[in-house]
């Protein structure tokens, strides 16, 4: 993440990104068992999700107490929460294709959404 951060400094591109969190709401990632790309919409600290979803959905058990991430897939019409074990960055540079970017985001630059949200 540190050459992505060190390239987005460069362009001038402010990145806004929680506390102890090792991704940030525009990135693209990809994800570790499924191999599929998408872009971070949202940022939980710790996971926000009912016990139900969890016992149903994350089925490796990924710890409760670090970071969570809501997730457009590319190519889909999916949207996930993640867990942050289970990111990685990706490197590609190609956009996300999915109906929603433009809800989210108001441009793409050097591999990065920039968020259409004002940060107070």
């Amino acid at each position: 993440m540190d050459h992505l951060l060190d390239r987005t400094r460069h362009l001038g591109i402010q990145l806004p990104q929680p506390v102890g969190t090792r991704f940030f709401i525009g990135q693209l990632i990809c994800h570790a068992l499924f191999e599929y790309r998408g872009v971070i919409i949202d940022v939980d600290p710790v996971f926000q999700g009912s016990n139900e979803w969890y016992e149903e959905m994350a089925k490796s058990r990924p710890p409760k107490d670090r970071p969570w991430y809501q997730v457009l897939v590319d190519g889909s019409t999916t949207e996930t929460y993640v867990a942050e074990r289970n990111l990685q960055a990706d490197w590609c540079l190609d956009p996300i294709v999915h109906p929603k970017v433009s809800l989210f985001f108001s441009g793409f630059d050097a591999g990065v959404y920039q968020s259409n949200k004002t940060i107070n």
